[in-house]
């Protein structure tokens, strides 16, 4: 038995999870489904324009396994634009920003876990000037904002 995958770091969950093309009913076409992870290396790459070594330290994976991600991601939407089947997605294997708490006093990153409620203060100080990854700040957004080309990673790392 292989060991398990690793969880991919994704930003954020997508906004819209269904793609089609105009005239046909989503009901009477083929469903292709691209996974969040494979949604955020498209974005990563594509929209953010990072190289893949720095768009892997991004999703907490290794460069090899980003180029294999994005490659299939590709694939998947080539196939949606040419056919004309719907492009749904879903699944993966990954955790997102909501998830990641990021203390604005002592700069501590830890991840709160799926259930219970949001923590008040940060483990490491208890100050109370927290946030999510996903609301920006010292993460940013775009490629000029923390997460672009800059050297190092990205903070969690």
């Amino acid at each position: 038995m292989g060991r398990p995958r690793k969880k991919r770091f994704v930003w954020q969950n997508p906004v819209s999870h269904f793609f089609k093309s105009a005239g046909i009913r989503l009901s009477q076409t083929e469903h292709i489904i691209l996974t969040v992870d494979e949604f955020e290396a498209i974005r990563l790459a594509d929209l953010e324009g990072l190289y893949q070594e720095e768009a892997a330290k991004t999703m907490n994976v290794s460069r090899q396994t980003f180029g294999r991600i994005i490659l299939e991601a590709h694939r998947k939407i080539a196939e949606y634009l040419l056919t004309g089947k719907s492009l749904k997605i879903e699944g993966g294997n990954y955790i997102t920003g909501d998830r990641i708490l990021y203390c604005l006093e002592c700069k501590n990153i830890w991840d709160r876990g799926f259930r219970g409620p949001m923590p008040l203060e940060c483990p490491e100080c208890n100050n109370t000037a927290i946030q999510t990854a996903g609301q920006g700040g010292p993460f940013g957004r775009g490629p000029m904002r923390g997460r672009g080309r800059r050297r190092g990673g990205p903070p969690w790392r």
